[in-house]
């Protein structure tokens, strides 16, 4: 475009310079006959810089008029340049520098054969034209970038939203695997801590040996509980994976899915009193009541169900980890006027006990690892159905109580 503009400009100060004698030959002095080619050739030279100084370029070109008709096609490129580089304002104003004693001079000297106010709308037309069309391509290029600036920002948005969708689905998968492996890894880890124990004692002499049928029976909770934690894992995964189809593009069944059962059932409140009594089948004291009124448990929500559930597992799951043998006492309250209340409630073992090595008891309490994110992931569940979670120690015990709003 430089390259065109300049042809432009040069063909116009040498079409001026071995045309016909100008009309207003002899209205101006032989000096400015002389200088005007050289002075019109610098016009032209300095278009190269029009880019850098365009204000300066265009103020210096109304000198190079006044003195050379050859430039007329500089100036009217610098014009041009000005209103695609710069605000309508400066080239509005550098413009009318150059119409004002344009206009003058035209209306004193009017060609033959044209009137006055002919060769002024001519005049006014060759610079109006360079500036009405530098501000139309000045006015393009800002859509286009504006366009491509919000096309930028919708992307990063979108990234961003992206991003926050991905980590949201991390915490949940997080959360639920934690709910569903913390409670039988742990039920696990007790029976065979409790075999570690006393197998231990009966080396040393200080415990009686394990009977063939007590080791057999440790050994087949250990198993019913494994393969319970991977039935869980599975169905956890079956409702946390995609749909075969939003796999593949929707294209179809894909062969890489598995056979998983997507339409597994989730924890429900009637699955409360199973989860207690595998707790106590694996040894712990666990005292249970659950107040429903009549048809309540069968109006409420199943994400509802399934979170009153993660708190009972997660309140006994604790207690295990943490409180060794103290009994948990575990209520249920469902009522329509009040909403649905879980509580877990547990007395602190004795600091000594706490205190002891982990091979020390059959049940010893703080020796059970654990992320710390089942009361944090709970606390995000109970906040996605508009509910609230206490927890605390209060007179001795520690005491979870969890708070879900009766759906209207």
């Amino acid at each position: 475009m430089d390259s065109v503009l300049f042809g432009l400009a040069v063909l116009f100060w040498a079409w001026t310079w071995r045309g016909a004698p100008l009309h207003y030959v002899d209205a101006i002095p032989g000096w400015m006959i002389t200088i005007d080619p050289w002075v019109g050739a610098i016009g032209c030279l300095a278009l190269w810089w029009r880019r850098r100084f365009p204000i300066l370029l265009g103020v210096a070109m109304v000198l190079v008029l006044a003195l050379a008709a050859t430039g007329l096609g500089a100036a009217l490129v610098t014009v041009l340049t000005i209103a695609v580089h710069r605000n309508w304002l400066p080239a509005t104003l550098v413009t009318a520098l150059h119409l004002v004693p344009a206009l003058l001079f035209g209306y004193e000297n009017p060609p033959p054969g044209v009137t006055q106010w002919a060769y002024l709308t001519l005049i006014l037309l060759m610079y109006l034209v360079p500036l009405g069309w530098g501000i139309a391509v000045r006015a393009r290029r800002e859509l286009i970038a504006n366009l491509r600036r919000e096309v930028d920002r919708e992307r990063g948005e979108h990234q961003q939203r992206l991003a926050g969708a991905r980590q949201a689905e991390r915490e949940r998968i997080a959360r639920e695997m934690h709910d569903v492996l913390a409670h039988r890894i742990s039920l696990i880890s007790v029976h065979a801590g409790a075999l570690a124990y006393r197998t231990s004692q009966a080396d040393a002499g200080a415990g009686v040996p394990l009977k063939p049928g007590e080791v057999g029976g440790a050994i087949e909770v250990i198993r019913d509980n494994a393969r319970q934690a991977l039935v869980e894992l599975g169905e956890v995964l079956a409702v946390l994976r995609p749909e075969r189809g939003d796999r593949n593009g929707g294209g179809g069944p894909d062969p890489e899915a598995g056979t998983a059962d997507r339409s597994a059932p989730q924890p429900r409140l009637a699955d409360i009193s199973r989860l207690v009594q595998e707790a106590q089948a694996a040894g712990q004291r666990v005292t249970f009541e659950m107040v429903c009124a009549p048809g309540a448990a069968e109006s409420l929500r199943p994400a509802v169900q399934r979170t009153v559930y993660r708190t009972v597992q997660e309140g006994l799951t604790n207690a295990r980890k943490h409180a060794g043998q103290t009994e948990v006492t575990v209520r249920v309250e469902v009522d329509p006027g009040t909403g649905v209340v879980a509580t877990i409630t547990n007395p602190l073992p004795p600091a000594d006990a706490r205190r002891r090595p982990a091979d020390s008891s059959p049940h010893p309490a703080g020796d059970l690892p654990g992320a710390g994110a089942g009361l944090t992931g709970l606390a995000e569940r109970l906040a996605l159905d508009g509910g609230t979670i206490e927890h605390g120690v209060v007179g001795g015990t520690f005491r979870l109580s969890t708070r879900l709003p009766w759906p209207a």
